[in-house]
């Protein structure tokens, strides 16, 4: 019976790795960025074609690419899985390192294959399941503390006042907080329970209201297209509003199918998200987004994908709501897997990168050739965006796509105005700023 199974498992790993060679994106995901991203038709495999680089790490000074007329530098390594940057008022750091649990059963081959095969990039590496502060010293050099410990798959983390709210995969806890502190050693308090059962996508993006008396969370499916029941996807694949008075919450949007970065646009004070939509049905398609988010709306998951695209995969449709289903603001490409969002009217880089977002593209693994693995600009004019997406850091991958050295994921901007990226394959944080 095993040689049985081992033996199918074989053989749908060829399929995979023919299906590679067949499956090719014939867009670039330039071409797929903007308002308007052509939409081919959707393909259909037995395996989706996966490509994943090996994850190698960075050597000894080397670093990722910038764009002319910036400079990166390291300020923090050896860290366990960074996923989130948040700056304090007084300048520290927090540093979120963390992992998804592992809740998630495998019940295909087709899952096992597909969870080996990303395995090999270094996106499964162990989290640390804590937060670590970085505090800057006048020489330049950065200090590294524990701040806080014993997390569950921590991602969001939000100051309100003199309290700390930390999204870990299952709940939002809430900490006592003191300017200038290096850990908090007293036991958090938990402030309310988050969707957690399967955890197909654990991460929960956390973005406070500008005054304080409401907490935005992004919470993904538990599935790629429903697969696994519309039970488990109660209140999730949506962006939920919590009560920081009451702790109570409410659906504010929905059929998001992954928002994992929340902001708020600087000049119209809009709620904007960032979403990584489905997979399995071609190469391109279907493309990541950057929205802004409308209480209220509906964005299509499971039903339908870019508006009212019907996916064909979905059993139970709803035409209801499709017929309501909004489309998002802006395409990133397909499969960029975008994890990072953040709005800067004013920073550290040169003019050209003031008054837009930064997105971290985290990278494809089912996409050939790959996609994402950068950090990218998208320029706004009158609260919109306008252009095409502009490559602020690269170089996170080799030429030919075999070794992985780090991939981005959370932004923050500095006291300074540099920007910071999370490294979660090269456990580093990155300090972007304007060359001298």
């Amino acid at each position: 019976m095993a040689k049985s199974i081992f033996g199918r498992t074989l053989a749908l790993a060829c399929l995979a790795l023919l299906g590679a060679c067949s499956g090719k994106a014939e867009l670039q995901p330039v071409q797929q960025s903007g308002s308007a991203p052509p939409l081919p038709p959707p393909k259909h495999f037995l395996v989706p074609p996966m490509q994943v680089p090996k994850g190698v790490g960075w050597k000894d000074g080397q670093t990722p690419t910038v764009a002319p007329g910036l400079k990166i530098e390291k300020i923090a390594g050896g860290l366990m899985h960074p996923r989130q940057l948040y700056v304090l008022p007084n300048g520290d750091v927090l540093v979120v390192e963390a992992n998804g649990p592992g809740l998630e059963p495998v019940t295909t081959p087709k899952q096992l294959i597909a969870n080996k095969i990303k395995a090999l990039s270094g996106k499964s590496g162990k989290g640390g399941n804590r937060i670590t502060l970085l505090r800057s010293s006048a020489d330049g050099s950065w200090e590294k503390h524990v701040f806080i410990e014993g997390l569950h798959s921590p991602f969001g983390v939000q100051l309100i006042g003199d309290w700390l709210y930390v999204a870990n995969t299952d709940n939002i806890m809430k900490f006592p907080y003191s300017p200038g502190q290096t850990s908090i050693s007293a036991p958090g308090t938990l402030f309310t329970d988050l969707p957690g059962t399967i955890e197909h996508h654990w991460t929960k993006a956390l973005l406070a209201s500008p005054d304080g008396s409401k907490l935005y969370v992004g919470v993904g499916s538990n599935s790629n297209i429903g697969e696994n029941g519309l039970d488990v996807e109660y209140r999730r694949a949506a962006v939920l509003e919590v009560n920081v008075a009451s702790a109570g919450s409410r659906i504010f949007a929905s059929g998001i199918r992954n928002p994992t970065g929340l902001q708020w646009e600087p000049q119209t004070g809009t709620l904007w998200a960032i979403a990584n939509e489905r997979d399995e049905i071609g190469a391109d398609l279907v493309p990541d987004y950057l929205t802004s988010v409308r209480e209220g709306g509906f964005y299509g998951w499971p039903y339908s994908y870019y508006g009212q695209h019907l996916d064909p995969r979905v059993k139970q449709q709803r035409p209801d709501l499709v017929a309501r289903a909004l489309k998002p603001d802006y395409a990133l490409g397909s499969h960029v897997a975008a994890l990072g969002l953040w709005f800067s009217q004013d920073n550290a880089l040169p003019a050209r990168y003031h008054g837009g977002a930064f997105v971290a593209e985290h990278g494809s693994w089912d996409r050939s050739p790959l996609s994402g693995y950068q950090v990218v600009f998208v320029p706004f004019q009158q609260g919109k965006p306008t252009g095409l997406p502009q490559t602020v850091v690269s170089g996170f991958h080799s030429e030919d796509e075999k070794r992985l050295y780090g991939a981005p994921v959370g932004l923050a901007q500095d006291r300074d105005g540099a920007l910071l990226i999370a490294d979660d394959v090269g456990d580093t944080v990155w300090r972007v700023t304007a060359s001298p």
